[in-house]
This record gives C-alpha cells, structure tokens and sequence, in this order.
C-alpha cells in the first residue's frame, strides 16, 4: 500500500493497522455524535475500522491511535473532519425509494396545493439527507411529470446532506445504470442521458431537471433555519442514525420549517410516535403539519 504524505511528500509503505482500542472507540463515537448527532453502538466498531482503513492508507499512518492523535489535533479537526464525515455516513440511496411515497405526492399532496395556490408561488421540497441525489433528482421528475397538465406550476427543490463527497456525486448527476435501475422506462427515456460510450453503462440526469435542485452542505447538529417555511419535507432513513432525544430535537426544528398543510415523509422504519409534534399521520410514515409548535423557555 503507498500514500503521499500529509505534507505532499514521497509514497511511503503503509501496513493494514491492527483492531481499534476500546478507547480509541469510546473517542470516535462521543465526537461523532457531539459533531454530526449520529450514534455509534459497540456493535458499529468492526465497521468503523473497516471504514476509516482508506483514510490511514492515504496519510500514512498505521494504527487507529495515530489517526486520532491526528484527527484531534488543530491541524486534524480543520482538514480530516469531513473525511470523516463521509466514512461514517451511508450514501447510498435509489430513485423512487419507497415508491408509494412519490404516488402520494402525484395524486394527493400536489392536487391539492395547487388547487389552492395555482401560480401564485413555486412549490417548495425539502430533500433533507439527500446523499447522491437520487431523492431530490426523483422528486423533480414527479414534479416536472405534474407540471406537464398545469400551466404555469412552478416549483423548487433544496437538497442537503452533511457528506460532502455526497453532494459532490450528487451535483454530477452521473449514475450508473444499474444505480438508475428504479427509474420506470417512460421517464428513463425522457429524463436520462446515456452515455455515448454504452460499453460504460453510464447515465446522467438532463439539464432542465438538475437546473430545479440546488444543494447545500447541511449538518442537523449545526443551527439552521432556511429562507421560507417548505410545502414538503422528505427526511426518510436519516434520524434512525440518531438517538430519541437528537430525533425529537431535529423533527422539531424540520417540522418547523414546514408550513401548516404541509406533509413530511419519513423512512418506513422510522416513526413520530410520541413525540408531541405538529403533525398528523395521513398515510403511514406521511404526515401533514396542522399547526405551529409551542417553543418551550
């Protein structure tokens, strides 16, 4: 195995480092929740381990103790925090995940915005832990495929995520077939590009739909607020990361920036139950928000 330094120096010889300590773990797992909310259990090790080998092979270090020795120090938390980031976050995802969501949206939620708003402003989506770009990319054809039979239907969509290797993949909109493979065929043929060497089984999203996305860089545990109140919230397989009282906190904050008669999706394994937030089960794992939450303090 060779690396360049950290200082961009020659390739060095780096072996395959031994198990991680217990301690080296325990401080892993306490920054990783305190940085980004996510909760790492014991049984995660073996994972991480695996996970962060690529980043020791590349600065040339060859136990887990160095890496933290590094990861901690003033040069280490400015450089190597997001690579960290994206070897413990999960980026993979698929277009019309959950597909009965995106019926949802098509025959429900959408009609009946716009009969009540027509085009009197653009339609706001939220793609909250959007990772390659599968979601927010899924959500603009659902979109464009509406708009289609409504003049003047507008709409926008902003997508987040906390990896910044994620977002990267996600602004190329290139996917490999096999990624795009939940993309039913009329829609393949309308909003998919192939590649012109089709020996690389290549595809990318056409521009008229990237043009409806913007993504931003966002991490749940940091403040935020955005620039308008959305009409959907899509935050599905995220907060299962997270542990109830991070869940509670940040379904709060994004059920804050819902508006009344807007609807939130979740993961099917996920659940509000409980949590004495503003909003009402109409579908399982869909909800409306049907008022504003009371702020304690």
């Amino acid at each position: 195995m060779t690396r360049d330094n950290r200082e961009g120096g020659r390739a060095v010889q780096v072996g395959v480092p031994r198990s991680m300590d217990e301690r080296d773990f325990a401080r892993f797992a306490q920054f990783i929740h305190e940085t980004c909310g996510i909760k790492l259990q014991r049984a995660k090790k073996t994972m991480l381990e695996a996970r962060l080998q690529k980043r020791l092979r590349v600065l040339g270090l060859e136990s887990y103790s160095a890496y933290a020795s590094y990861l901690f120090s003033p040069r280490g938390l400015e450089l190597e925090l997001s690579y960290l980031i994206d070897c413990v976050t999960t980026n993979t995802t698929d277009f019309f995940r959950e597909s009965r969501h995106f019926d949802y949206l098509l025959q429900s939620a959408l009609p009946y915005w716009y009969a009540e708003n027509g085009t009197a402003r653009p339609f706001g989506i939220w793609s909250a832990g959007c990772s390659i770009g599968a979601e927010p990319y899924t959500l603009s054809m659902v979109c464009t495929e509406f708009s289609e039979l409504r003049p003047g239907f507008r709409f926008d969509i902003l997508a987040t995520d906390i990896s910044g290797q994620a977002l990267s993949a996600a602004v190329r909109a290139i996917y490999t077939e096999d990624q795009a493979r939940g993309v039913p065929d009329a829609l393949k043929r309308k909003y998919l590009l192939r590649s012109k060497d089709r020996a690389r089984r290549m595809v990318r999203i056409v521009p008229e739909l990237r043009r409806q996305v913007t993504f931003k860089r966002l991490n749940f545990m940091e403040d935020f607020r955005l620039d308008r109140q959305m009409d959907v919230v899509f935050c599905r397989n995220v907060i299962i990361y997270f542990d109830r009282p991070t869940q509670e906190v940040l379904l709060g904050r994004l059920s804050d920036q819902l508006r009344v008669g807007g609807h939130m999706f979740i993961g099917h394994s996920e659940s509000l139950t409980g949590m004495g937030l503003p909003l009402r089960q109409v579908e399982p794992t869909i909800y409306i928000k049907t008022g504003e939450r009371r702020h304690s303090g």
